[in-house]
């Protein structure tokens, strides 16, 4: 099945614009180092007879569970370190959102890889992997020791310019951030979503001077720093 012309732009682009209040899509790989491979499915559904953005398009996010250890109660696309197994970033993706969501694959037409980007304070070198959910099925927290919540969130909330801000990090990061549904997206989810609308030329323009401490806004969001 080809792809829904929505999507057909981010599909023929291969890559994320960069944008300079975006570093996420700017991190790549250093030459003396060796990056852990893995992925992200980032995973839309949506009227697929759409010619543009459908009202009842969506993005499938994950909320870690508070008890972790590192990056407690962070929202991000399901996925994670890639198994020998798995035959490259698509397989690695779809494994992974079964394993943390119970997605059915066989629903799933993936579309596209991006340009890996790594992530320094792991050390991974992550692909998102652009996928259509051509057969929508349900979702749900499979393991509540690693992730408290599953939802696929509508692109019109993530897109609301009063949804939209920077936030700070004290150790000196500053990147995009979305609050919907009570939920802060932050770091590197909140970079790759930012690249992933303005590559498709769906940003509706936003207050991107709005710069929010990240521990005050985490705090509101009834979570904190990890």
């Amino acid at each position: 099945m080809s792809e829904p012309s929505w999507l057909q732009g981010l599909v023929d682009a291969g890559s994320m614009v960069e944008h300079p209040d975006n570093p996420i899509t700017r991190l790549q790989t250093p030459p003396d180092a060796n990056g852990r491979p893995a992925a992200v499915l980032v995973l839309f559904g949506g009227d697929p007879a759409a010619d543009s953005l459908p009202d009842d398009a969506t993005v499938l996010l994950t909320q870690r569970a508070s008890s972790l250890r590192q990056h407690s109660g962070q929202v991000a696309f399901p996925g994670g370190a890639a198994d020998p197994g798995d035959g490259g970033a698509v397989g690695t993706a779809l494994r992974e959102a079964a394993e943390e969501t119970g997605l059915d694959a066989d629903g799933v037409d993936p579309l596209a890889t991006f340009d890996p980007i790594f992530v320094p304070p792991s050390g991974f070198e992550v692909t998102p992997v652009l996928a259509y959910w051509r057969r929508p099925g349900p979702v749900r927290v499979i393991d509540t020791a690693e992730v408290a919540r599953v939802e696929a969130v509508p692109l019109r909330e993530l897109l609301d310019p009063a949804r939209r801000f920077v936030v700070r990090h004290p150790r000196g990061y500053q990147g995009p951030a979305f609050d919907v549904r009570g939920m802060l997206v932050w770091g590197f989810t909140a970079g790759v979503l930012t690249g992933i609308l303005d590559t498709a030329g769906w940003t509706v323009p936003w207050d991107t001077a709005d710069v929010r401490d990240l521990e005050t806004v985490l705090a509101a969001a009834g979570s904190e720093l990890s």
